[in-house]
């Protein structure tokens, strides 16, 4: 009989991302998936809905940390936005490069995964938002600094996750930031 191992749902993580990245997506099953991480699918379904969630599990965590952190910043609503996604990229994504890059060229090569990828980030926004609105914010304020925020941070996430960048992740996002406020000002005006 095997032997009792911790973390197993770490190990299963971390098999699902090899052998998406061996085998691609598609053609990994939960089988799969359990057999190399030494246990058994029964275990990876108490763990996890499907294989896609394997890549998404820590979206819970992110939105969490989102959410909290917006609902303590006093400042302006898109100024608390951009905090709580620095924060995030301190707590969550700060020496995670490699895995974060891994991760990106696994759901670029699935459009189910792109979808995926995309209703998580639909979900993450509504709830920043209402985070927003339960401090006051009215509609619009909420929904502009919200996808405003969402903007920088993709932004700053594209340019973290390139082949060719060194910065880190929270000095990016303030970077986005800024270059946001500057296009949004008179200093962003067209020339003449």
């Amino acid at each position: 009989m095997a032997r009792w191992q911790p973390d197993a749902r770490g190990r299963l993580e971390a098999a699902a991302f090899e052998l998406f990245r061996e085998r691609g997506f598609e053609q990994t099953t939960v089988a799969d998936i359990a057999a190399r991480a030494g246990l058994d699918k029964r275990t990876f379904y108490r763990l996890f809905g499907d294989k896609r969630e394997a890549l998404f599990s820590g979206s819970g965590r992110l939105e969490e940390l989102l959410v909290k952190t917006v609902a303590e910043t006093d400042a302006t609503a898109f100024e608390a936005v951009v905090a709580a996604f620095r924060r995030a990229a301190e707590d969550i994504f700060a020496d995670r490069l490699e895995l974060v890059r891994m991760r990106q060229s696994i759901i670029a090569s699935s459009p189910e995964l792109q979808e995926r990828e995309l209703r998580k980030g639909t979900a993450l926004g509504a709830a920043v938002s209402a985070a927003l609105r339960a401090k006051g914010c009215d509609e619009t304020t909420a929904t502009l600094a919200t996808e405003s925020g969402v903007t920088v941070f993709r932004v700053a996430y594209a340019r973290w996750v390139a082949p060719d960048s060194d910065a880190a992740l929270t000095d990016l996002i303030a970077e986005v930031a800024a270059e946001l406020r500057a296009i949004t000002s008179a200093r962003g005006k067209l020339p003449t």
